[in-house]
């Protein structure tokens, strides 16, 4: 059985009541729940922090007994020289993903720390991001 884990950054444990125009009304646990029931055949883990080292620590835990991690690091994305160099320096392969076309947005969020270390980045597809990262892993 395959070992995933969903590593969520900051602010995405209000989805469901932020920004519900770009983010949707579905809470993220709400979204895990019917995820996992859709996977059966995945062991999916979900970590939710908005904190960056506690981000970069979860990585390293996970970072050589997953087969795969789903990392939506948020507004760090484009900010955390940390968290991409987590990720370099890991063996779990790792597929960014975000809700929302951050190429669609403001400028600064066209800049991502996290694309050139991860094995790939899905983008503005809402919750399915996530669902695609993982059948990525299958």
């Amino acid at each position: 059985m395959k070992k995933i884990i969903i590593i969520n950054g900051p602010n995405l444990n209000l989805l469901g009541k932020r920004e519900p125009n770009i983010y949707g009304s579905l809470t993220f646990t709400e979204f895990f729940d019917e995820i996992k029931e859709k996977y059966p055949q995945v062991e999916l883990s979900y970590y939710q922090s908005n904190i960056e080292g506690e981000i970069i620590d979860k990585l390293h835990e996970v970072g050589f007994s997953y087969d795969g991690a789903v990392l939506n690091a948020g507004a760090y994305t484009h900010t955390s020289i940390g968290i991409g160099d987590a990720i370099k320096g890991i063996e779990t392969p790792v597929i960014e993903v975000h809700i929302s076309n951050t190429f669609g947005r403001e400028e600064f969020r066209h800049q991502s720390y996290i694309s050139p270390n991860a094995k790939g980045v899905i983008l503005g597809f809402g919750l399915q991001s996530y669902e695609l990262a993982i059948q990525s892993f299958l």
